[in-house]
């Protein structure tokens, strides 16, 4: 198997794979989207919320905020020494108290607005809209982020992959990186997990 990169950028990588067949194709493309660690926002707890908007929702919108993170800082809560009780090696504390915020009129909460406990764990955009606080509502939460997988829910969906065989053996990817990994990244660590896979036999 041998891979030509064509185009690449920070956000997306296109590349001709050589030399394989339909099964490993396939098998890299379905690594490439629910296989690959990714930091998302699991799990919130509300304190304040008096906001036109259910806590469920704002959880919900919260979880779907792609994070920047260094794939090699943090563990899988499943696998850290901690044993799943949850510490600095597995999670990322994310908090907001509006209280904090020197506005004395309506306004839109927005990512940059989310405080991390890790200066390097942060959204990986800024200007992502949560919820629109009018005069006088409060909110307040404590959000923590953990690595999971997209084949357990899309917020941890590392990339969007697309796939088409040019010809027998050949195939060529377009990948678009909607987590807080680049393409390149997205697409090493992919190979890593398939070869692993392969030697196990466990495509």
């Amino acid at each position: 198997m041998k891979i030509e990169i064509l185009d690449e950028n920070e956000t997306k990588i296109k590349f001709l794979l050589s030399e394989g067949n339909n099964a490993i194709a396939h098998a890299l493309r379905r690594v490439m989207i629910s296989e690959i660690p990714t930091m998302a926002i699991d799990d919130v707890e509300f304190y304040k919320n008096s906001s036109g908007m259910f806590d469920e929702v704002i959880a919900h919108r919260l979880g779907l905020i792609p994070l920047r993170f260094n794939p090699q800082m943090y563990n899988l809560k499943s696998e850290c020494k901690c044993k799943g009780k949850g510490c600095s090696r597995c999670e990322v504390i994310f908090e907001f108290d509006s209280k904090d915020l020197t506005k004395d009129s309506d306004y839109t909460v927005l990512s940059k607005d989310l405080k991390s406990d890790d200066e390097e764990v942060i959204p990986l955009y800024n200007e992502i809209p949560i919820v629109e606080l009018l005069k006088g509502q409060e909110l307040k939460f404590k959000a923590i982020a953990r690595l999971g997988f997209g084949k357990e829910h899309a917020k941890w969906q590392a990339a969007f992959v697309s796939l088409k065989e040019k010809k027998k053996g050949e195939f060529l990817f377009e990948v678009e990186s909607v987590s807080g990994l680049t393409a390149r990244e997205i697409l090493e660590i992919a190979l890593n997990v398939l070869e692993d896979k392969i030697k196990n036999f466990n495509i």
